[in-house]
């Protein structure tokens, strides 16, 4: 029982006793069907009941589904899953995963106490990973889902959905008992934006508002302006630390997003990485000396040309380089997230890189192939179908989306572009700065602000420092959702090792590797943490091994 240490002891007393009279469950046939099943019935769990019409997180509710969750993880526990076929031992343990993490939420994390921006309702965009990016509460209004003017059904899904957040809002005044300062004074933005997204929601629906939902919008807005009153009056009281300390952030990393690290693995390999990333730029500017400076775009017609171009040649170097298969939903998954031109002034550090060339930022969006495949031909299991909770999914999505920045690059995308490689190394740079202060910050030795000095220190050229709206919400991310931060940079370097060890078994059979084998193969297997990936691709499982031993010692 080890997901329940750190609990009281009356909490440790009253689990082991519902544990001694359950039922006792029987790992004979209890194959993947079964597993299956239960999947099911752990997604429905992890579904919150209702209270006046908006899901449940007041203390009362999760304690009275203590003993469900126990069950559930019994019936985990029963299944004997050595002589299952791999891809089927993955689901087994992409199911503990989650388990862990909602033990861990419970434990430790605690958002709907501890982080107003749990209550964040609002989102006008799809998110460019499986799920949203930190703690997300299960009702949020997912506007990108609408087409705009409503049907009548849609009418009525949005009118149900907007009815939801004041009566959310009011719990939250009550669950929020939280110390966590940095959290609270930051999540008070996110309440605020949430206001002025519902003034955007009312511009979109135009004539076509009626007066019910007017009133729907008006509710739900003054119910915001209220939480976030009540925010702002209690946010002098707030004093405690927001991070949560190395040895849970370890357990986290370990338990619930199967990164085979600690957090001073973590710091050590970002603080090699960040070295690297400013040796190879300085490196890149030596070589690139006599070639004429980069020159960004001025004009909107000026940025559209460079945009398309960028798209062309990352698609075109794909296909014919054979770095992997090229579906027809590609081009146009990254067409529709070209951008368009920023001012000077305003532009933050991502869109400084792409007025200069799209193209290393375009390589990052290798996400937007993910969630095209996902949407368009989802794996056959129903475990891997969809989001994983609790951004279990950051290690692959964002480091595989970090990882072929420089990937593509070593593989000649930039060859006719020498100083475009530049960039690369400066993306790189900045990801390490801000893993690194955000690890500082969960380890409790650094503030917020503090750790937004190393994420701004650390990025070459002055370009996080020119806009600050980005920096803060990078690092109020990394503080709410443990492991984010350093996930673009730990997952690149699993998704490193695992190309390693797959191209060593290709030479030792005495086969040509090919890399659009490994990419197809690994898309193929989905959206998993990498150390899964891995094993699916290699057969390795020392990985998986030590960290489900380490749980269970």
């Amino acid at each position: 029982m080890k997901p329940l240490r750190n609990r009281p002891l009356a909490a440790y007393v009253a689990a082991l006793a519902l544990l001694l009279i359950a039922p006792a469950f029987s790992a004979e046939n209890t194959g993947h069907d079964e597993l299956l099943e239960l999947f099911q019935d752990w997604r429905a769990f992890e579904s919150p009941p209702l209270r006046d019409g908006a899901p449940d997180y007041t203390t009362a509710s999760f304690a009275a589904r203590e003993g469900d969750y126990l069950q559930l993880r019994r019936r985990l526990d029963a299944f004997e899953i050595g002589d299952w076929p791999v891809p089927e031992q993955v689901d087994w343990h992409l199911i503990r995963a989650e388990m862990n993490g909602y033990e861990f939420n419970g434990r430790v994390l605690m958002p709907w106490a501890r982080d107003p921006a749990f209550y964040d309702s609002i989102y006008m965009s799809r998110s460019d990973v499986p799920a949203h990016e930190g703690p997300t509460h299960h009702a949020v209004v997912e506007v990108w889902t609408y087409e705009f003017p409503l049907s009548s059904a849609e009418r009525q899904r949005l009118i149900d959905e907007l009815n939801v957040i004041p009566p959310l809002f009011k719990q939250a005044k009550k669950n929020l008992t939280g110390n966590a300062r940095d959290l609270w004074v930051t999540g008070i933005r996110d309440i605020r934006r949430d206001i002025d997204e519902l003034d955007q929601l009312s511009a979109m629906l135009g004539d076509a508002v009626d007066d019910e939902l007017t009133e729907v919008i008006a509710n739900a807005k003054e119910a915001g302006v209220d939480l976030a009153s009540w925010l702002q009056q209690q946010a002098s009281s707030k004093t405690g630390p927001s991070g949560i300390g190395k040895e849970n952030y370890t357990w986290y990393l370990q338990n619930v997003h199967l990164v085979p690290m600690t957090w001073e693995d973590e710091e050590r390999l970002l603080k090699r990485e960040l070295d690297r990333a400013w040796s190879s730029l300085k490196l890149e500017e030596q070589r690139n000396r006599d070639l004429p400076a980069m020159r960004a775009a001025s004009t909107p017609e000026e940025y559209d040309v460079l945009a398309a171009e960028a798209v062309d040649r990352i698609i075109t170097f794909l296909e014919e380089k054979d770095i992997v298969t090229v579906t027809d939903y590609m081009k146009p998954a990254l067409q529709a997230h070209m951008g368009a031109f920023v001012e000077e002034e305003k532009r933050h550090f991502f869109w400084i890189t792409a007025h200069y060339d799209p193209a290393p930022l375009f390589t990052h969006f290798y996400h937007w192939f993910e969630l095209a495949r996902m949407d368009l031909t989802p794996h056959p299991s129903p475990v891997r179908q969809g989001a994983l909770l609790y951004n279990i999914f950051d290690s692959r999505n964002e480091g595989t989306a970090t990882g072929v920045e420089e990937m593509f690059m070593h593989a000649g995308l930039y060859d006719d572009s020498p100083r475009s490689r530049e960039l690369v190394w400066i993306l790189l740079a900045q990801r390490a700065a801000r893993g690194l202060g955000s690890l500082y910050a969960h380890a409790n030795e650094m503030t917020m602000e503090e750790a937004g000095g190393v994420h701004m220190g650390g990025t070459p050229r002055g370009w996080m420092k020119t806009e600050k709206e980005l920096l803060i919400f990078e690092q109020h991310l990394y503080l709410r959702q443990p492991g984010y931060g350093t996930s673009y940079v730990t997952g690149k370097y699993l998704l490193e090792q695992t190309l390693a060890d797959y191209s060593r078994l290709v030479e030792e059979r005495g086969e040509d590797f090919q890399l659009q084998d490994f990419f197809d193969r690994l898309n193929a297997i989905d959206s998993i943490p990498i150390s899964l990936a891995r094993w699916e691709l290699t057969g390795l499982d020392d990985e998986i091994r030590a960290l489900t031993s380490s749980q269970s010692n």
